[in-house]
């Protein structure tokens, strides 16, 4: 067994691998950007080496720091984690060349399953079922059309490097296609320094489903039984679970065979993923191979009692595989759901900023986190926050204990996708097992729904700030300060509701809290599409509990929330959910979330990568302004009514601040 090893990678799959590594008596260096000076992984190492500046390209990227690293601290072996150099096969060669283990496949191995074309032509010739497409050499967009035609729309373009969704577009039909390709070109470029693609038939119902394997490099290849990782947005997982649910027989043997054939095909070595798409009938069709740890892997953990991590370091330490195929027993079933600095309702648009409160549900789940209180998310790297994950002797068990950790799961300082997982994991659909790759785009008006009268929220912002909150004593806009004599106690507070400054008007008797809103129902707010609301009116009693609990009694229901400070506001849990009611200050004019009239601003920090129209140009609503990217993604700045563009304030390749003035438009008239 090694004696020490470098880990190149951050967040929690460094943390992850550091637990393990430390169960078997190995010591641990850690690597870190400037971004990442005083992040947790850096604390859960032996030792730490500083590798440069935040950008990823700069530290976590650049192979030649990594080795460096490992010769300084003395390090026999790389734990790569997931992403950054985890499929690098170039940096998998220089490592036996310096004489370094490589802790995951070989060169040839990710070489082979590195390219998605050369991958599925491999899996052909092994007998594994592929999905019907065209992954040649000729990357013409003529071709592209051609091969679409006969494949039959809709389809799916993939970059054959790819891998998290990105680089990837569905086409429902030919004039979408240029555009599409264009897109995911550019993106594939900026991920992977490749822009080849592949284009396969889209499978309107399927569901997602992978083997976990691992191979001892010499032709013995065993499988951790399987996943569905069904339930997605932009292509990326969100929650995953194993045993996959309503799965034939026939069906769940032909898979597992397929993704064990799939690692002999390879000689495959270490932990590695063959992932597939299932139509529902009695296909399964091989999509690609993963050739490191899955993000995913602790559900497979959990059914089968057993590390992965633990493995990998054995295995690469020229140990055999720990167990044979029939020494590896399931129990009970296992979910695990992905927490991301988020969106859900701009698109999963990636949220950036500091983490000002994070309570995770440590003794109800497992917890595989990299984040603090009190860190920074950065445009930097991946927005995911923490997984959560469960196990229980049933599915209806394990999905009952996610539910309840969900509905603990408790961040603020930043938007994050908590509430979705928490309304998912209460969807009928999913809990009777109806998933598939479109679950989000079929369900998705009852996942986005709200669920509590804004008025309830607003109810428990009250109690929590006249409860002496840190806020309440330092805000003079929000301190329920209203002392009558021989008079009920008044008190006023301004918050923002639909982007404008609104007044509460707050008069507490001896038995309820009576509360009136105001709001100034002007012209510009008419013209930007708001009610002409005036007043709205509503009572509740409450109190706030030595825990902390905020109980609501309104219109004979009883609630139970909890608040904290977050932006220029409080953010408030009720069952799973949150809502933010933001703190206004009534001499600013317009509500502080809002923009200038006739103007965009960047959702987050990122760089121009290309503008579609010029100065002076008629746009209508829905027209692409400009194209940005952030996280590793593309978004695009769409015009949000008709008009003429009068100036972009950023050419491409510029950097931008999250809020900046990106696009000034006039309207028409």
């Amino acid at each position: 067994m090694f004696k020490k090893i470098l880990i190149a990678n951050r967040g929690e799959i460094a943390i992850r691998v550091a637990r393990s590594a430390k169960s078997l008596g190995v010591r641990t260096v850690a690597v870190y950007s400037d971004a990442d000076r005083n992040a947790p992984h850096v604390r859960a190492c032996d030792e730490a080496v500083h590798i440069g500046p935040s950008a990823a390209a700069q530290s976590y990227l650049v192979a030649d720091k990594i080795i460096a690293a490992a010769k300084q601290t003395g390090a026999e072996a790389i734990h790569p984690g997931y992403g950054f150099l985890s499929e690098n096969a170039d940096f998998a060669e220089a490592l036996e060349r310096e004489g370094l283990v490589f802790i995951g496949p070989t060169a040839k191995t990710i070489r082979a399953m590195g390219s998605k074309s050369a991958a599925k032509d491999l899996m052909e010739a092994a007998g594994v079922p592929t999905t019907p497409g065209y992954q040649g050499a000729d990357q013409k967009l003529a071709t592209f059309k051609t091969e679409a035609k006969r494949i039959g729309y809709p389809v799916l373009l993939k970059a054959t490097a790819g891998g998290g969704g990105k680089g990837m577009r569905r086409v429902n039909k030919e004039s979408e296609l240029e555009a599409a390709l264009a897109s995911a070109q550019r993106e594939a470029k900026s991920a992977f320094g490749d822009d080849r693609f592949l284009i396969e038939k889209y499978i309107e119902t399927a569901r997602h489903l992978e083997v976990q394997i691992f191979g001892d490099g010499k032709g013995d290849v065993v499988h951790f039984f399987e996943r569905d990782c069904s339930v997605q947005r932009r292509h990326q997982k969100v929650i995953e679970e194993a045993p996959a649910p309503n799965l034939p027989p026939r069906v769940r043997k032909a898979l597992l065979k397929a993704g064990v054939d799939a690692g002999r095909a390879v000689d495959y070595r270490g932990a590695g993923t063959v992932e597939f798409l299932y139509d529902g009938q009695d296909n399964v069709y091989f999509m690609e191979m993963n050739t490191r740890l899955q993000v995913e892997h602790p559900v497979s953990e959990l059914i089968t009692g057993l590390d992965l991590v633990e493995w990998q370091l054995r295995v690469a330490s020229g140990e055999a595989l720990p167990l044979k195929q029939g020494q590896i027993k399931e129990t009970g079933h296992a979910f695990e759901a992905r927490l991301y600095a988020e969106n859900p309702v701009q698109d999963f648009a990636p949220s950036i900023g500091r983490v000002t409160m994070l309570h995770l549900p440590e003794g109800l789940a497992r917890i595989d986190s990299g984040v603090a209180e009190g860190q920074e998310i950065s445009p930097y790297y991946d927005p995911m926050i923490a997984k959560i994950i469960t196990h229980g002797s049933d599915r209806m068990q394990s999905l009952a204990r996610l539910r309840d950790a969900l509905a603990q799961t408790r961040v603020a300082g930043l938007e994050t996708n908590s509430a979705f997982l928490y309304a998912l994991a209460n969807h009928p659909a999913f809990i009777g097992e109806e998933v598939s790759t479109r679950f989000i785009e079929d369900h998705g008006s009852a996942l986005f729904a709200a669920k509590h009268a804004l008025e309830t929220f607003w109810a428990a912002a009250i109690i929590w700030l006249s409860a002496g909150s840190p806020m309440s004593k330092s805000d003079p806009w929000s301190a329920l300060e209203g002392f009558r004599l021989n008079h009920a106690r008044q008190t006023k507070m301004w918050i923002e509701h639909e982007g404008q400054a609104a007044l509460l008007n707050i008069v507490q008797d001896e038995e309820l809290i009576h509360v009136t809103l105001e709001r100034d129902a002007s012209a510009q707010a008419r013209r930007d599409g708001h009610e002409a609301l005036e007043r709205l009116s509503f009572a509740f009693s409450g109190e706030m509990t030595a825990s902390g609990d905020i109980i609501i009694h309104m219109d004979g229901a009883r609630f139970t929330a909890q608040a904290g400070a977050h932006d220029n506001g409080v953010r408030v849990w009720i069952d799973g959910t949150y809502q933010d009611v933001a703190l206004a200050d009534p001499l600013s004019g317009n509500a502080t979330s809002q923009a200038a009239a006739g103007s965009l601003t960047a959702p987050m920090a990122g760089i121009i990568t290309l503008l579609s129209a010029s100065p002076g140009d008629k746009v209508a609503a829905g027209d692409t302004l400009l194209v940005m990217e952030a996280m590793k993604m593309e978004h695009t700045i769409r015009a949000p009514t008709d008009g003429v563009l009068k100036a972009y304030r950023f050419a491409k390749g510029d950097q931008v601040k999250d809020g900046e003035l990106l696009v000034e438009i006039e309207d028409m008239a």
